[in-house]
């Protein structure tokens, strides 16, 4: 008798939510891609001929596609605007969902999809963080628990975009909610995961400039920013995020403790192939985020998998992907207006600091 398999379902084919289809269909063996669905005629195009031929049906309408039958689970990976709504769709038909970070551009929102999940508290909802699946950051987050590095102090963590002079940096800051709750979500989610999920900020402030792309103002945004968040009990982090590096992607993170310190992908490499060439040495690195982070992807497809057929828990809770959208929501308001905020010791916002 052939093992159950997890009958998945993929909610948008777009760049994200091609790979998480094509990671569903042919790398998580304990499940089947059974449906996807996309509202674009170029999406569906492309999954008439990469899905539909191994048996999976093609929706254009997502309520239809949660009508399959015997689905039980939904990848969300459409774009930020509807993670939330599609979230929540999801839930109250009584489907498992893996949603794209972040759940919301905002934190009420946010908050909606996980009161919805408490409802169903039978079904494993888990905001996709994939640098949670990601085996260097498990190591360095295995020997920080250890005490390899004494008391983490200060956390710094970069998301750096290679150059796209297309402007798709343009268009999509008009839903992407910022470059502090896009492109620094995945470190913000880190300084939590390192730190401790319980932290609590203090202060936070960002500055930001428009380097290449300055239609990016009208947005409200920047193509490169910083962000300083103070936690209560002695802890900082420092968040940098920019969309115009020259060579290729360069995500990483550094943490500093009181005995020591760990890096992690401080010096990227695409492969162990360096190049002597007259001008010196040089080494090329991944060209987007997926050349570093698709095994991931892929570790996550599985663990979701195997949390949802298995009864397992989920490798982290929900509620922390409220509490790293309203630390990116503070960066971008403080960007906006030019203001520190500061908070109380129960997270709660107030005017000036408290000494």
């Amino acid at each position: 008798m052939a093992p159950r398999r997890l009958k998945v379902a993929v909610s948008g084919l777009g760049r994200m939510g091609a790979r998480h289809a094509l990671h569903f269909l042919n790398r998580t063996p304990r499940a089947e891609l059974v449906a996807a669905f996309s509202p674009d005629e170029k999406e569906i195009a492309w999954g008439k001929q990469h899905l539909e031929p191994y048996g999976t049906k093609l929706y254009t309408n997502y309520d239809e596609m949660l009508k399959h039958e015997g689905l039980e689970a939904v990848v969300i990976a459409t774009v930020t605007t509807v993670h939330a709504e599609q979230a929540i769709k999801a839930i109250n038909a009584d489907k498992h969902v893996l949603c794209e970070k972040p759940l919301s551009t905002s934190v009420e929102i946010s908050q909606s999809v996980v009161d919805a999940a408490k409802t169903k508290p039978h079904l494993k909802v888990l905001c996709g963080f994939s640098r949670r699946f990601d085996p260097s950051y498990r190591d360095a987050w295995s020997r920080c628990d250890a005490g390899s590095i004494g008391r983490p102090s200060v956390f710094r963590s970069q998301t750096c975009d290679k150059l796209d002079p297309s402007g798709f940096f343009v268009a999509y800051a008009q839903f992407s909610g910022g470059i502090f709750v896009d492109c620094n979500i995945h470190d913000i989610d880190l300084a939590l995961w390192f730190f401790g999920q319980d932290s609590v900020v203090k202060s936070v402030a960002a500055f930001g400039i428009t380097a290449v792309q300055p239609d990016l103002r009208k947005y409200g945004d920047v193509d490169n920013g910083v962000g300083v968040v103070e936690f209560w009990g002695g802890r900082i982090a420092c968040f940098y995020s920019s969309r115009m590096m020259a060579a290729g992607q360069h995500d990483m993170t550094e943490v500093v403790g009181t005995e020591g310190k760990i890096s992690v992908n401080a010096n990227p490499i695409k492969n162990l192939v360096e190049l002597s060439e007259p001008t010196g040495i040089r080494r090329e690195i991944p060209p987007h985020y997926y050349g570093r982070f698709e095994q991931a992807f892929v570790v996550e497809a599985n663990e979701f998998t195997e949390c949802c057929l298995d009864d397992k828990p989920l490798p982290f809770k929900l509620a922390g992907a409220v509490q790293a959208v309203k630390i990116g929501c503070a960066l971008q308001e403080s960007l906006r207006t030019g203001k520190k905020l500061w908070f109380d010791e129960t997270g709660r916002r107030v005017e000036h600091a408290q000494l």
